[in-house]
C-alpha cells in the first residue's frame, strides 16, 4: 500500500466513507471497512507531510528554488 498515490488512497477513503454512512453494512464489514479507512488515513497523512517536507526544503533554499531529496522518500511516489 505504501506505493499508492495519495489521490487513489483518498478516494478509495472516500468510497469507504459513503458505504459506512449508507448503514447498510454488517458489524464484520464496517469492522474490516474502518480498519482499512484507518490505513488509507494515515498514508494520506504520510503523502501530505512528505509533501510539506518537500515545499519547506523549496522555500529554505536561499537564491534560487531547487529541490533536495530528504530522508525516506521513496521515488516511485
Amino acid at each position: 500500500m505504501s506505493k499508492e498515490k495519495f489521490e487513489e488512497a483518498l478516494e478509495k477513503l472516500e468510497e469507504i466513507v459513503r458505504r459506512m454512512e449508507a448503514g447498510e453494512m454488517t458489524l464484520e464489514e464496517s469492522l474490516k471497512a474502518f480498519e482499512e479507512g484507518i490505513k488509507l488515513s494515515r498514508l494520506c497523512a504520510k503523502k501530505l507531510d512528505e509533501a510539506d517536507r518537500r515545499v519547506e526544503l523549496l522555500l529554505r533554499d536561499e537564491g534560487e528554488l531547487t529541490t533536495r531529496v530528504f530522508a525516506g522518500e521513496d521515488r516511485e511516489s
